[in-house]
Parts: structure tokens; sequence; C-alpha cells
């Protein structure tokens, strides 16, 4: 038996309408839907690694911020060292000596990211590193889960004591169970007795991880993401790529080895926006390239790196003189060649080696880089031509990805794609962040694309109101929808999707719409996030041709859009109702062989009769799938119809 498994409809529904013939060509599979096709794309804006994704509840947990006790408050006799640092890249460290008082404390605590948040009867990892100031004089540490806004008799939530016996830096660790929940709550640290210490690296998890692991991801968001199903994960950017400048680009090789040992790095958001101003927003690296890689593999996505070209951000640098010369590149390619053998080399390699010592000594597999991010012009395709043949000569298995800059069309643009075809690169990453129209416009962008040239990436995209409301209501994720059945039906050209940007913490927002909002403990999927969901769950195996009445695709008619593709059980069919009306589909499936037939229909709508709606922390239900069966009516010969009528909820 022939079955039809799913059909996602994403409506508004208001009125009663004539129905709309759709037909599907069964006997006609066509180019296979890569597994990559729909994915993430992860970048360090809206505090989406440190405060984020990457799990870590101390700002500034090594001193090493430019203000060097930026998010720590001191009293007593605390001092900041750089001698005889346990860390060549972190040199900053605090030592704590006594008041000499015993009504006088020394000590420090920490704010955290918008609060060290902390629910009572949940554990939390608290480590450092420390060391006594003399030999046979041990030192004393208490230390505290605190809520400075308690109206209870202690502020204290959590205690315990940590005794540092030697005189040489070594690691310590212990779990803190506060006893009730403090959303703005402190970590705090006294010294105890008449011994001084010095602290370095101060940290706080929650013992409850993704996967389990100590220093690891943030479970609820990381769940969010490996939900769906994504084939292909970008990271860590966009425009950290590039950097401010030069110095502040992303480094992935400071990224790697010891947590303890990677230098913090300016992130390039923290000064863009003066009307939304975080100057205290810094990378930490502790979500470094082998996380992002370990991340990738955990939840089935092929990892996709993006790395510098030689070019600072071009919108923040007019001059050449910001970039790195044409002459002197090498370093920024051997940094590309350096990280396909980290991912992939042998364990005795040299790269390779620093994988396998942070435990993983089998390769990742990578097989896509990208090279540039947003870049333009001829500034861009002099640096990328020097990557691109050291490349093809050292791995030419690796797939590379261009640019074709900052939009989706205009001069740059189509400067930009004949180029890259030029330099032989294997995909192009095209940017849109554009209103309602363009998306419903551009549902048939891509299936006019020359098939002899490099294939898509749209590797940044998502619907921003035309009206000015940048924010995650259905509506906008709709346009998404019905843009996403074009480049689903021109899987023969388009092999990556990636909607951006993906997180976004509700009080360290810079840029919206956004795929998942979180505070520090709780995390929302978007109605933009149900759509990527539906689409990455039911990407399928081969597109189907799917016309409408007038024998073209359906793409606009009745303020229809539509795609469908094989699956091992059947046919999944995507159908976008971008109208205020419902609307009846009589689906004809044409070359079903003799015995074929359609046993049964799963329906799973997305619909708000609201096209503001959007789902928040406080009513994270707003717009759901919702799935249910449907009763099939096939005739009794080919064709074979199928009525769906979607209700109203």
């Amino acid at each position: 038996m022939k079955k039809l498994i799913a059909a996602t409809i994403l409506a508004i529904t208001a009125h009663t309408a004539p129905a709309a013939d759709i037909t599907i060509r069964v006997d006609r599979p066509g180019t296979p839907v890569q597994p990559t096709m729909y994915g993430l794309f992860f970048e360090d804006i809206n505090f989406a690694a440190d405060g984020g994704l990457y799990a870590e509840m101390v700002k500034n947990r090594s001193f090493e911020f430019p203000q060097h006790l930026a998010a720590w408050r001191t009293f007593g006799r605390v001092e900041l060292r750089t001698d005889s640092a346990p860390f060549p890249r972190c040199p900053h460290y605090v030592r704590l000596t006594p008041t000499g008082h015993r009504d006088k404390h020394t000590g420090l605590d920490n704010e955290g990211f918008f609060g060290v948040s902390v629910r009572g009867g949940a554990s939390y990892r608290f480590s450092l590193w420390a060391r006594a100031l003399a030999p046979g004089a041990p030192a004393r540490l208490r230390v505290e889960l605190i809520d400075p806004s308690t109206a209870a008799r202690t502020q204290v939530l959590a205690s315990d004591t940590l005794a540092i016996p030697a005189d040489a830096w070594q690691r310590y660790e212990l779990t803190l169970t506060p006893s009730a929940t403090a959303a703005r709550g402190r970590l705090r640290i006294f010294l105890e007795g008449d011994a001084g210490a010095d602290l370095e690296h101060i940290s706080l998890f929650p013992a409850d991880t993704w996967k389990g692991r100590p220093g690891g991801l943030r479970l609820d968001i990381a769940q969010k993401l490996a939900d769906l199903r994504p084939g292909v994960l970008r990271f860590p950017g966009g425009c950290i790529v590039e950097g401010t400048d030069l110095p502040t680009r992303y480094q992935w090789k400071n990224t790697v080895g010891p947590v303890e040992n990677r230098p913090v790095n300016e992130n390039r958001w923290h000064y863009t926006f003066t009307n939304r101003f975080f100057p205290d927003y810094y990378q930490s690296y502790g979500l470094g390239f082998f996380e992002y890689f370990q991340f990738a593999e955990d939840i089935g996505a092929e990892p996709l790196p993006v790395l510098n070209v030689g070019l600072a951000c071009q919108y923040q640098n007019d001059s050449e003189a910001a970039h790195c010369p044409l002459d002197s590149l090498q370093p920024y390619i051997d940094d590309v060649l350096d990280l396909i053998e980290f991912a992939n080399g042998p364990a005795t390699s040299a790269w390779g080696s620093v994988r396998a010592s942070m435990g993983h000594p089998e390769p990742f597999g990578l097989k896509f880089v990208a090279i540039g991010n947003e870049q333009w012009d001829t500034p861009y395709t002099s640096r990328l031509a020097p990557f691109v043949k050291a490349l093809r000569e050292r791995y030419p298995d690796i797939k590379i990805v261009g640019s074709s800059g900052p939009d989706p069309d205009g001069a740059r643009f189509d400067f930009l794609w004949p180029e890259m075809a030029r330099l032989g690169a294997d995909l192009v990453d095209e940017h849109y962040y554009r209103d309602e129209q363009w998306f419903l416009r551009n549902a048939t962008r891509y299936d006019s694309y020359d098939r002899r040239g490099p294939a898509v990436f749209a590797g940044e995209y998502a619907c921003h109101g035309a009206d000015g409301h940048n924010y995650n209501h259905f509506n906008a994720a709709l346009m998404e929808a019905a843009f996403m059945t074009g480049l689903e039906r021109n899987a023969d050209i388009v092999r990556m999707a990636t909607y951006a940007p993906l997180l976004a913490h509700v009080e360290g927002w810079q840029w919206r719409p956004d795929m998942i909002w979180f505070d520090n403990f709780s995390s929302v999927a978007t109605s933009s996030y149900y759509v990527q969901q539906l689409f990455a769950t039911n990407r399928g195996e081969r597109v189907l041709p799917l016309t409408a009445a007038d024998g073209r695709p359906l793409a606009g008619q009745d303020s229809l859009y539509a795609s469908a593709v094989t699956s091992p059980d059947g046919i999944i069919i995507k159908i976008v109702n971008t109208g205020d009306t419902p609307q009846p589909l009589a689906i004809n499936l044409r070359g079903l062989r003799k015995k074929q037939n359609v046993s049964s229909v799963t329906l799973t709508e997305l619909h708000s009769s609201d096209p503001r709606a959007e789902n928040t922390l406080f009513s994270p239900a707003r717009v759901v799938p919702r799935t249910r069966t449907l009763s099939a009516h096939p005739h009794a010969r080919p064709p074979r119809t199928v009525l769906l009528q979607p209700r109203s909820q």
C-alpha cells in the first residue's frame, strides 16, 4: 500500500473558500533532498553562548575582561595579580588575605549573567583553581549561593566550606544545593581563618547539563536544538568571525585545549548597538571549536565552520589598511588547513593530537568549510582565491562555501555570484533579512537558477516585518514557510538552509527576531522554530513534482504554496496558506500503480487566527503544531484524490 503519512499545513483560517486542486506525480521522484537541507546557524549574538547555550553561570570567571574585576564585587583585602599565574593565556588572578579583624571580612561575589539564577533543590557544581600562600598554612573558603533581594533572615541559600591545603595551584570542586529559588542570586566567596589564598578560574555550572558533561551545555536549549533534527550546524558566526577589527576576530586556535587557558575575546556585538548597549559582552571561549564539533556530532548534524578570510567587518572598516594584506594571508590560510587537520587528522598529527587530548581520538569527519562570512567586492574575491587554491591542493574533497555578500540582490550580489563560480566555490552563502512580500515573491527565486553553477546555501534568513514589527509572530513564520517550499522544490540547487539568529536572552538581546528566546531558567520555541522543525523532521528523500490547476508549481496561486517529497513510509506534503481564508484541498496523486492506495493521512497543522500571535516565556504554547489523522477518500482508479479540509482551531 502507498501511504500518505504526513501533510503539514500552515494556515490562517477564517471563512470557507472553493477547493483548490493540486496534482502530485508520485511516479516521478526527482532530485534527492540533501541531509543538510535544514539546519542551524549559531552565532554568539544576544548572549547566545556565554549566558546562553554554554551553561557557565559566572561572568568574567578568570578576571580577563579589560576591566579585570567586571561583574565582581570585592570586600576586605582583595588584590589583582599576574605574577606566577597558572595559565599563561589567562594571567590574572586574585589574592585574598585576612583583614586582621574578626568582624572584617575578605571575599568577593559575582553577579552572573543577568543574575546567578538558581532553583531550590537543584545541584550546582562550583570549582576553582587555588593555592595557599605559604607551605604549612592551609587556607579555607566559605562558598555561598545567596539571594540579596530576599526578605528572609538570611540571604544564604546554600553554603559549604572548601579547604585549600597546598601552596601549589590545584583545582578544587564542591556541589551546592540551594534551599530556595532565586532569579537574581549571586555567588559569594568568603576567606575564613588566618591564612590567605590565590584564586583563579572561578566557575559554577548546573549539575544537569547536555549529555551530563561537566562544564557543558545548558540542557533545555541544547535539547530544543536537537529536537529540530538539523542536518548541518554552521558556527561560530556571523560577524564575530570578522571582528570589529582583525585583533578581535574569532580565532579558533584560542578556543581549544583546557578551558582554563583559553583567552577571553571581545565580542563584535558589545559595541555595535548603543541603543541596547552591553559593554561587558565578551567571549570566554568555553564554548569553542571542539565543543561545536562535539555538539554537531551529538545531534547528527554536519559541522560547517566559518573562518576568517583576512578581512575585518567591512561594515565597520572602510580602509584597506584595516584588513590583512594580500601578501600576508598565509597565517589565515594555515588556520583553515590546520582546522581540517584538527577535525579529521589522525591522533598522531599535530592538530589531531590536540583533538585527541580533549577526549575525541576519532576524527569528526568534517566535509565543509566556509571562507569569509558576509564580505563583498574585490577585497573578498582577491583574498578568497589563494584559500581555494590551497584547499584544492591539500584537501580536494572538502567542500568550500563562498559568499554572495550581505544582500540577496543588487550590485554586490551580481558581482559575487559569477566570481564564486570562477573561483570554484562548491556552495554560495546567501543572506536575506527581508519583509513579508519579499519572502512571498521569492518562493520561486530558485526556479530559474543556473544548475551548472555552485549550489546554494541559504545561510541566514528571517522575515522582518515591513511595519517595523521585527517580532517572532506567526505571520512572519508563515512567510518563511511559504519561502521554504521553494527551497525544497529546488533541492537540486539548494543544499542547505539555516534560519538566523538562533538564540536570544530576553534581557540581553540586540537583534530580533530570533528562533529561541530564553531567560536564566527557561526557553521558548517561537513560531519560526516550529516551521523549521516541521520542515526538518519531514525532510523526506526525493522531491516530487507538485503543480496547481494551471500546471505551474503551487507558489502563490490563491495564496497557497506547497512542495512534496517521498519518504520511506509514503509521501510528505507541505502546504502553506498565507491568505486569510481556509483552503479545502483536492490532492490528486497521479502515477499510483494499480493496487496502490492511500491508507491514511496524518495532518500536522501550525495555525493561528491571530497573525500577531507570539509564543513567550509566560505563554509558550500560543502557536504550536497539532497533529491528527484524517480520513482519506480515494477514487476507485487513478488519479487518486485526497481532500484535506483544515478546520479552524
